[in-house]
């Protein structure tokens, strides 16, 4: 209970050694030290608060956007489900939404935002994971606190047609559900649109070998994934360790040779770039054969690479190989933008994205760095 009388939940970690709480802590805090909605300019095209379909209980077919969900019944969003005939309920519950959308948004940068979700969620469209946070049981994790926010392919939204939003949420105590914010379908303004847009699905595999950031390699065994998004939503669920991916482009000769700089967005936790077997930039530092991993908030940062003069092959096939290392939770290249743009470009939009850090990021620098 806090001094106003209110209960505050326990954030409660299992199975993680205690070395990772400082950086558990501090992902949690970032998350909820701002609304995405005052961080990010953001335009609203579809209101998604209001009456969801909603069924307690656990059913992984319920994630199927052609589940017949018409005896469901329907309660307020965003509203704790205790307040709306559920009351004492702790577990595992579903809500369910459809909604439609009259236009093609495959040029737009579109954001799910879901606002609180007390405690855990994962977040599916029209069948396809698109992201969670917090940990289901046993290994379980609190994320009452986040503001939910996923970047959304607009591919896998249907024009015309039914479209369909599918949350599983955990509670463990108290007050349960997607409980408090705005809730709905934006676009991001002020996302930079590169100059040379990068495909969007790369190669991935886990692992670690320095070998795969040569040109020559041979991918073709690797799987498939879209880039940005976490790889524990492609396949590579509870993975922690190691990743890399590979992506091949043809590069235009209208740029400037000099003054590219190549956007690989946001990263969880640290990377290192190959273009062209070159290595080109690097954030955070790679852990050592037993040697323990400092917590950091390097998952925050967008990374932007200045490209050196004569490796990048206009009018021919260039490589690109990213390897990642993550330490726990999320993990991969998560976040846009992603893409090479001229260094005038990027620096226009770096500075409109300098974010003020929130109380709880400067309480945890203070106390662990």
């Amino acid at each position: 209970m806090d001094a106003s009388g209110n209960f505050q939940k326990e954030i409660i970690v299992r199975h993680y050694p205690l070395k990772y709480l400082p950086a558990i802590l501090l992902s949690l805090g970032l998350a909820a030290s701002a609304s995405p909605l005052e961080a990010q300019d953001v335009n609203l095209l579809v209101d998604l608060s209001g009456r969801w379909k909603f069924e307690i209980g656990d059913d992984m077919r319920r994630a199927d956007p052609g589940f017949d969900d018409r005896k469901w019944d329907q309660i307020k969003v965003p509203s704790a489900w205790e307040d709306q005939g559920y009351p004492g309920y702790d577990g595992y519950a579903w809500y369910r939404k459809h909604f439609t959308v009259q236009s093609d948004w495959t040029s737009r940068d579109l954001l799910l935002i879901l606002g609180r979700i007390d405690d855990v969620d994962e977040v599916y469209v029209n069948g396809e994971f698109i992201g969670f946070n917090g940990l289901f049981p046993p290994a379980y994790i609190t994320a009452y606190a986040a503001d939910r926010q996923y970047p959304l392919p607009a591919a896998l939204l249907k024009p015309g047609s039914d479209n369909v939003i599918a949350v599983r949420v955990y509670d463990q105590e108290l007050s349960g559900g997607m409980i408090e914010g705005r809730v709905g379908l934006y676009e991001r303004k002020n996302m930079l649109r590169p100059d040379i847009q990068l495909p969007a699905v790369w190669k991935f595999r886990t692992g670690d070998d320095l070998k795969w950031k040569e040109p020559s390699l041979d991918d073709t065994g690797w799987k498939p994934v879209r880039v940005p998004a976490f790889w524990e939503i492609q396949g590579f669920k509870d993975y922690d360790g190691f990743g890399w991916y590979r992506v091949r482009f043809m590069a235009p000769g209208s740029l400037p040779d000099n003054n590219l700089v190549l956007m690989l967005g946001k990263i969880d936790d640290f990377d290192e770039a190959y273009l062209n077997g070159e290595r080109i930039g690097r954030t955070g530092k790679m852990p050592q054969r037993g040697a323990d991993v400092r917590q950091s908030d390097d998952f925050t940062k967008l990374r932007a690479y200045w490209i050196p003069s004569g490796l990048l092959m206009p009018g021919r096939e260039n490589v690109l190989a990213v390897r990642v290392y993550d330490m726990f939770l999320h993990g991969g290249i998560y976040d846009g933008p992603i893409g090479i743009a001229t260094r005038d470009h990027y620096t226009r939009y770096a500075r409109t994205i300098q974010p003020a850090k929130g109380w709880f990021q400067d309480l945890m620098e203070s106390i662990f760095h």
